[in-house]
């Protein structure tokens, strides 16, 4: 297969390539494209055999569910059942790195929900990415562009070296601004709202805005989100966590990624971050670029502090390091 490239102006997306993204989509094609958080491999959410693409092209089990982008309200209320908990978030924060996950009507073909009775929903705050669903006139399921288990891409190049060939058209709309995925919470009972996965929204911001606690989900409620179940995010080479004020590993060619320098220790390929959300945003772009680099692992600094985008940086981490 030979993918389609365009470069596309975020603030001015050309309708000529919007147009032409729209209609792989409509004819059951992929088209990886960027939002604010990361870049997402798109198809039809309501043609299972478009969905199935992304699962073959991605490598991702079957069962792990996919996130539906709307362009409005009336859309999402087409494909999930709403309650005012929900209609309240909306209203407040979308568009936004928040997805939620409720109950799920039929015209969403269970390969799109992963098997389950729910729907993962959000609008995504990037011009690109709504100009693209609303030419599309469809939902668009996406999860992110690259090779399951991979670094999630954060510009057209990682897209590219993970997709080329295996999709129709990747839209290069730049670097995305948030650099890891969205929250996700289960609003399915307003009584006990849940946190499955942190993200690019933090949780204090949630918790303010509803009055509430955010409650730890159990093990079934979990795997009504994606990005929870497997190893996720993860580089070619191993990753190795480092708290500050503790033993530096004992380790030769090493590459290092943090907020903080590491005093006393000689390395010549490291990322320092002025902030926990510079750190979030080059986190994946990094660890691209230090395999690439032929580094023996990459030792990445955790983050102290858990509010803010520290709690999705620190899942995000814990992930690419689980062995």
């Amino acid at each position: 297969m030979t993918t389609i490239t365009a470069k596309i102006n975020k603030w001015n997306p050309d309708p000529e390539i919007i147009s032409k993204a729209a209609e792989i989509l409509n004819s059951g094609g992929l088209v990886a494209f960027p939002t604010e958080t990361v870049y997402g491999l798109g198809a039809n959410a309501l043609d299972s055999e478009a969905v199935r693409k992304i699962y073959l092209a991605k490598g991702r089990p079957s069962d792990n569910p996919l996130i539906l982008h709307v362009s409005s309200y009336e859309q999402a209320e087409d494909l999930v059942f709403m309650n005012d908990t929900a209609k309240f978030l909306i209203q407040k924060f979308w568009p936004a790195p928040l997805t939620l996950v409720l109950k799920a009507k039929s015209i969403i073909p269970l390969t799109t929900r992963g098997g389950l009775d729910t729907a993962a929903i959000r609008m995504p705050d990037n011009p690109i990415a709504l100009a693209l669903i609303e030419k599309s006139k469809i939902p668009i399921a996406a999860p992110s562009a690259n090779l399951s288990g991979r670094p999630s891409p954060t510009d057209f190049e990682s897209v590219f070296n993970d997709m080329n060939g295996k999709i129709e058209m990747i839209i290069d709309g730049g670097e995305t601004e948030t650099g890891i995925e969205s929250t996700v919470i289960d609003v399915t009972n307003p009584e006990k709202i849940l946190m499955l996965r942190p993200g690019g929204m933090s949780r204090e911001i949630i918790e303010e805005t509803l009055n509430t606690e955010l409650k730890i989900p159990d093990s079934f409620s979990k795997k009504r989100s994606p990005g929870t179940r497997y190893r996720h995010y993860a580089p070619n080479i191993p990753v190795i966590i480092w708290k500050k004020n503790t033993k530096f590993p004992d380790v030769k060619n090493f590459a290092y990624m943090g907020i903080n320098d590491v005093e006393n220790v000689e390395c010549e390929n490291k990322i320092l971050f002025d902030d926990v959300k510079n750190y979030a945003h080059g986190l994946f772009s990094g660890f691209r670029k230090f395999e690439c680099e032929k580094s023996s692992c990459i030792i990445v600094e955790w983050p102290q502090d858990n509010s803010g985008i520290s709690e999705g940086l620190r899942d995000r981490i814990s992930r690419a390091a689980e062995k």
